[in-house]
C-alpha cells in the first residue's frame, strides 16, 4: 500500500520534468546560495532550442514585466500543506447539493483544487479588487513596505532623498496588483476546461496592464473581447468634467475552441419541393463596395428563365462577379424574385446550403454571435446594490455586480452540467446567478464560490446587521437567494414561508457545501520527520492532528486522490463477527475510508469484497502487526484491482 502525499503538487517540478523530457540538452546542475548543488535548466541552451536568436541579458526586446514578477512566478508554482475542512452546521443540504461555497485565501484554495478540477471548470467570472491605491487583503509572501520597495526599485537618490513624492500615483501600486493577481490567474488557466473561459471585472486604473497579464498567462491569440458594461448614469462632480460610466470585462479562453453565442436564436432553414433533402437560407448578394473597387462586380443580372434585368448599384456593388455569375446560376446558387411565393424579395439574392454551413461552422453551428454591447435588461451598479439590500433587508455589501450581468455571461456561454467559479465571490452574486439561470432553463450547473473571511467594518451596516465577515454574507445571500427563487417557481408569495427550502428530492439544486482551507490534518512530522529527535518518536505515533475529525480526513484525501469534492458521501456502520465499525463510501463504492481504530482481518476482509476503487485508513489503525502483514493479502485475494493508501 501507497502513503498519500497530503500536499498539493509542485508546479516547478511538474514544468521542470515536461522542460526535460522536451530538451534534455538544456539540464544541467547549479550550486544555490549555500553551496549546494541543484537541478537547472541552462536558458541559453534552452532559447537557442526554442528561438532562431538568443534573446539574454540586457539586449532590447518586447516584455511585460514588474518588480517581483519572479517572485509571483515562483509562488504560483510552490506546494502548500493546507487542506478543506468540511462544516455541515453552515450548509445547506450538505449531502445532496453539488455547489461549493469555499473559505480561505483564494490563491491556497487554488492550489488546493488544481488537481482534482483540473481541466474541469467551463467559466470563471472575478471581480478582483480594483487597484485605487488601498491596502490589499491579499498580501501575499512577498509583499514589500513602502520603503523596501522605493530602495529596491531604485527610487532613491544617492543621498538616500526619495526621488519621488507621490508614491501612490507610482509603480509600486501596480506592482502590487499585479503580483496579487497574477498567481492566481496562472493557477486558474489549469482548471478551465479546454473550452473556457474567464471573464474579468475591471475599472480603467489596471485594464491595460490587466490585458498585458492576460496575453501572457493565456496567450495573446486567445483573447476573445472587451465587453463595455454600464455601471452608472452620468455624474457631474468628476474630473476633467468627464464622467467615465464604464467599466469593463475582459475575456479570455482556454484555447481556441471557445465558442459563446445567444442561446434561442438561430438560422432559418428551408425546405423547397425543388431540393426536398436540401435545407437552404438567403443572404443579401449585395456588399457595401462601389463600382470603381470592384468593376467586375458591377454589372446587370439577368434571369435566364424569364429574361427580367436587375441592375446593379454603382455604391453596393455584386458578391459575384460577370465570370462567376453563370457558374452560381447553374448550381443553383441565386434565387430570384418570384422563385418561391413564401420569401417576399424584390432582387436576386445568394442561396446557402446548410450542409455547407455545418461543414464550415462545425461546432458554432446555428449558434448566433455574442455582441460585446450588453443587452439593455443589464442592470447597473445601483441594481445590483438594490438586488442585495432587498433581499437581505439591509445595505450590507457596498457596489456588488447585478446578478443579470453575470447570468448572461453564463447563458452565453455555460450549458447544463457545468461548473461556474468565482474566486473573489463577495457577496455571492455568481452563486445567486447560477441559480436564477438554472431555474429559468432547467439547467444543472455547479457554482465554486471561494472568498477571503475579510473582517467586516465594525462602523458598517452589515457589522451591525450581525455579519463578522463577507463571508458570513455570501453565505446567507445564497440562503435568502435559492428561498426566494424556489417560492418564485411554487408561486409563494410569502417570503417567510420556509416551505421551499432545498430538500433531497428538489431538482433544483440551492444548496452549497461550505469548505474552509486549514492547516493540513497531519501533524508536522509527517511531513519533515528529519527535524524531530529519534526520542520523540513513540509520542508522535498518531500523525493526526488531535482537533480533526474522520471527515476532515476523508475532504484531504479526496482532495489528494482528485475526487470532487461535491460527490456524493454517505455514511455507513456495519457488524462483522463481534463489531460494529462505520466508514465513508464516496460515490457508491469509488472511495471507502475507513478511520476506525483497532481495525482487525475481518473489517479488512469486508470492506475488500466490495471492490471499491480506492481503499483509504489511518496507518495507525491496524489492529496489531498480524493485520498489517495480511493487508494486502487479504485484498490480492478478494479485491486486486483496488487501490489502497493510508494515512
Amino acid at each position: 500500500m501507497d502513503k498519500l502525499k497530503m500536499q498539493t503538487v509542485n508546479k516547478a517540478d511538474e514544468n521542470f520534468k515536461r522542460l526535460a523530457e522536451m530538451f534534455p540538452n538544456a539540464v544541467t546542475e547549479a550550486k544555490d546560495e549555500n553551496g549546494e548543488v541543484v537541478r537547472a535548466i541552462d536558458k541559453d541552451v534552452l532559447m537557442q532550442e526554442i528561438n532562431t536568436k538568443v534573446v539574454d541579458g540586457k539586449e532590447e526586446r518586447y516584455q511585460f514585466t514588474w518588480p517581483d514578477k519572479k517572485k509571483s512566478v515562483l509562488l504560483a508554482n510552490a506546494p502548500i500543506n493546507k487542506t478543506l475542512r468540511p462544516c455541515r452546521e453552515e450548509s445547506v443540504d450538505f449531502d445532496n447539493t453539488e455547489n461549493l461555497y469555499i473559505e480561505g485565501d483564494n490563491l491556497e484554495v487554488l492550489k488546493l483544487l488544481q488537481e482534482t478540477y483540473l481541466g474541469k471548470i467551463k467559466m470563471i467570472y472575478i471581480d478582483p479588487p480594483y487597484n485605487t491605491g488601498n491596502d490589499f487583503v491579499y498580501a501575499d509572501d512577498f509583499a514589500q513596505s513602502t520603503d523596501e520597495y522605493l530602495e529596491n526599485s531604485g527610487q532613491f537618490d544617492e543621498e538616500g532623498n526619495r526621488m519621488v513624492q507621490n508614491t501612490e500615483s507610482n509603480g509600486r501600486f501596480h506592482t502590487d496588483w499585479l503580483n496579487m493577481i497574477y498567481p492566481r490567474l496562472k493557477i486558474a488557466k489549469d482548471l478551465l476546461a479546454d473550452t473556457g473561459a474567464i471573464f474579468i471585472s475591471i475599472d480603467d486604473n489596471e485594464v491595460e496592464n490587466l490585458q498585458k497579464l492576460c496575453d501572457e498567462v493565456f496567450g495573446e491569440s486567445n483573447y476573445v473581447a472587451t465587453f463595455p458594461w454600464r455601471k452608472r448614469t452620468a455624474k457631474s462632480d468628476v474630473p476633467f468634467g468627464v464622467s467615465q460610466d464604464y467599466e469593463w470585462i475582459i475575456c479570455y479562453s482556454k484555447t481556441n475552441a471557445f465558442i459563446a453565442s445567444v442561446e434561442g436564436k438561430e438560422r432559418k432553414y428551408f425546405i423547397s419541393d425543388d431540393y426536398p433533402n436540401k435545407p437552404w437560407r438567403i443572404h443579401d448578394l449585395t456588399k457595401q463596395t462601389t463600382a470603381s473597387e470592384r468593376p467586375n462586380s458591377y454589372f446587370t443580372i439577368i434571369n435566364y428563365k424569364n429574361g427580367d434585368e436587375y441592375p446593379c448599384n454603382p455604391n453596393a456593388t455584386w458578391r459575384i462577379t460577370k465570370e462567376t455569375f453563370d457558374d452560381y446560376y447553374k448550381a443553383g446558387r441565386l434565387v430570384f424574385p418570384g422563385d418561391y411565393p413564401f420569401l417576399n424579395i424584390s432582387k436576386p439574392v445568394l442561396r446557402y446550403w446548410k450542409e455547407d454551413d455545418m461543414k464550415k461552422a462545425g461546432d458554432s453551428f446555428g449558434r448566433v454571435a455574442v455582441s460585446t454591447k450588453f443587452p439593455d435588461n443589464i442592470g447597473m451598479s445601483q441594481d445590483g446594490t438594490k438586488e442585495i439590500t432587498d433581499l437581505m433587508k439591509s445595505k450590507v455589501f457596498n457596489f456588488p455586480k447585478p446578478s443579470s450581468l453575470i447570468k448572461f455571461l453564463a447563458s452565453v456561454h455555460t450549458s447544463s452540467d457545468d461548473y461556474i467559479m468565482d474566486f473573489f465571490s463577495g457577496s455571492a452574486t455568481t452563486a445567486h446567478a447560477v441559480m436564477q439561470l438554472n431555474a429559468e432553463d432547467g439547467g444543472h450547473r455547479k457554482f465554486i464560490m471561494v472568498q477571503l473571511p475579510e473582517e467586516t467594518d465594525k462602523k458598517s451596516e452589515a457589522y451591525k446587521a450581525g455579519y463578522k465577515n463577507i463571508c458570513e454574507i455570501g453565505k446567507e445571500r445564497i440562503r435568502r437567494a435559492g428561498q426566494k427563487i424556489r417560492n418564485e417557481q411554487l408561486g409563494i408569495k410569502n417570503e417567510s414561508d420556509n416551505s421551499s427550502l432545498q430538500t433531497p428530492n428538489s431538482s433544483l439544486d440551492t444548496g452549497f457545501r461550505v469548505l474552509k482551507c486549514d492547516s493540513s490534518n497531519m501533524k508536522d512530522v509527517y511531513y519533515n520527520p528529519a527535524e524531530y529527535e529519534p526520542s520523540l518518536f513513540s509520542s508522535l505515533e498518531n500523525n493526526i492532528k488531535e482537533d480533526r475529525t474522520p471527515e476532515d480526513l476523508l475532504f484531504q484525501v479526496m482532495l489528494d486522490l482528485g475526487i470532487l469534492l461535491s460527490s456524493k458521501i454517505q455514511v455507513r456502520s456495519e457488524k462483522v463477527g463481534m463489531r460494529n465499525y462505520s466508514y465513508f463510501d464516496v460515490e457508491d463504492g469509488y472511495l471507502i475510508a475507513c478511520f476506525d481504530k483497532n481495525i482487525d482481518e475481518e473489517v479488512i476482509t469486508a470492506i475488500a469484497k466490495q471492490k471499491p476503487y480506492y481503499f483509504v485508513m489511518r496507518d495507525s489503525s491496524m489492529a496489531n502487526d498480524s493485520v498489517a502483514t495480511n493487508f494486502e493479502q487479504i485484498f490480492a485475494a478478494y479485491s486486486p484491482d483496488t487501490v489502497r493508501k493510508v494515512l
